[in-house]
This record gives structure tokens, sequence and C-alpha cells, in this order.
């Protein structure tokens, strides 16, 4: 397992619980808005796991919940004793997933090994394999998707909203996909040095609302990350 980055502490990447973040290296999709994309082809190891787990042993009693993210952390065949060892340290679990190995996801859940999940929504279903930038396969994002909204898992579905991807019957499309979701945010783009694509802009505020509001007759909770 190589470990990309740790945030050692954040409020509002696990709601609910003081946490820390850890981003794992590797991906299987390109997103062309992807702000880690450093992280993407495996990387730089920023810490050993055994420095990352002597960081959880030492914040015993500060911190309650690890949101490990990356990168996917699926892609990983040694995840599941990554998370063993997290848990067993008694903290609870996040996970952040594009939805690609359901098995995985629903393995892990299974086993108590997640307590949490975030699954990014890319895009509409016809337009996903241009936004994941690589094939994809929907069955399995469907499959996914499909598990969170009946599993009883806590979850939210996110869509980092990007003008030159996405437009408003996409999210008219999404809302009929996941009609009922309990939480589902549209995240506004920030472009920076470390996104893979050049030139990517986000939509304004009105554009963003005005999104919300084809979702709102299937996803009464939609949300804009950051609003009231």
């Amino acid at each position: 397992m190589r470990i990309g980055g740790l945030q050692k502490t954040t409020l509002l990447d696990y709601p609910g619980r003081v946490a820390c973040t850890v981003f794992l290296c590797g991906c299987n999709f390109r997103c062309p808005f992807c702000q880690n994309s450093e992280l993407l082809e495996g990387g730089g190891e920023s810490l050993t796991g055994e420095e990352f787990f002597a960081f959880l042993q030492k914040r015993r009693g500060i911190l309650d919940g690890v949101c490990v993210s990356g990168g996917e952390p699926l892609v990983h065949a040694d995840i599941e004793d990554f998370l063993r060892r997290i848990k067993a340290l008694g903290y609870a679990v996040k996970l952040d997933t594009n939805g690609a190995f359901p098995a995985r996801l629903r393995s892990l859940y299974a086993q108590g090994l997640i307590d949490s999940a975030a699954m990014d929504i890319k895009n509409s279903p016809e337009k996903y394999e241009k936004t994941a930038g690589a094939p994809c396969d929907m069955a399995k994002i469907r499959e996914s998707a499909a598990f969170l909204l009946e599993s009883g898992i806590d979850y939210e579905f996110r869509t980092t909203v990007v003008r030159q991807l996405h437009r408003g019957e996409d999210f008219v499309r999404i809302g009929q996909w996941l009609a009922g979701a309990k939480r589902y945010y549209l995240q506004t783009f920030r472009d920076g040095e470390t996104v893979l694509t050049r030139g990517l802009s986000a939509c304004s505020e009105e554009e963003m609302r005005t999104f919300k509001q084809l979702l709102l007759p299937f996803i009464p909770n939609a949300k804009i990350r950051g609003e009231s």
C-alpha cells in the first residue's frame, strides 16, 4: 500500500467526526478535473504504512474517524488488511470510492470494515466514460450505487461540476438514476496546479443553483456543497 498523503485533522471529510484523511496512490480512472493527479500512477510515497499506523496509535482519543481516499482505494488487493488494522485501533472508517469495484465494496461492508462511504458520480450514464477519462463498466458503477441506496450504510453521492463537462440534462438523468438518495452534493470545481487537465473552469453560482433545482424533483435532499 503506497500512501501519497495524510491530512492529519479534518472536520469536513468525515461529517460528524474528528478525523484524518489518508490518500492512497493509484486509480483506474483519469478524470480530467482530478485534483490529486500526482497520485494516479502510484505517485511518491509520503509516509510508510508503519508511520501511518504509528500516527493513528498516537492520536487515539483525539481522532475518532479515518477517511480513506485516493486515488481509488479499492484498486488495492490489500485494502481489506489496511482497513482491518485501522478498525482494530478503534476508528470508524469512511471510504471514498468511484464505484468501479462493487464486489469489493460489498465485501468490506459485510465484514464491518467500513462505516460510511462517499461515491463520486462522474456524470449522467451516457457521458460517464468521457468524464471518467478511461474505460468504465457502467454495470459495475450502477451496482455500487444501488448497493449504497439499499444497504443501510451511511453514504453520500457527489458530483464535481465542470463547465466543459456538465449540462442541465445530465442532472435530470442523474436524478432519475439516483432517485430518493438521502444525500447528494454538487461540488464546485476548483482549478489548481495538480488538476490533471488544464483549461477547465467552474460553473457560476447561478448555474449551480439551476442544476440543483433540476435534481430536487428526484432527490429532495440534493445540496450544493457548502451551502447552509
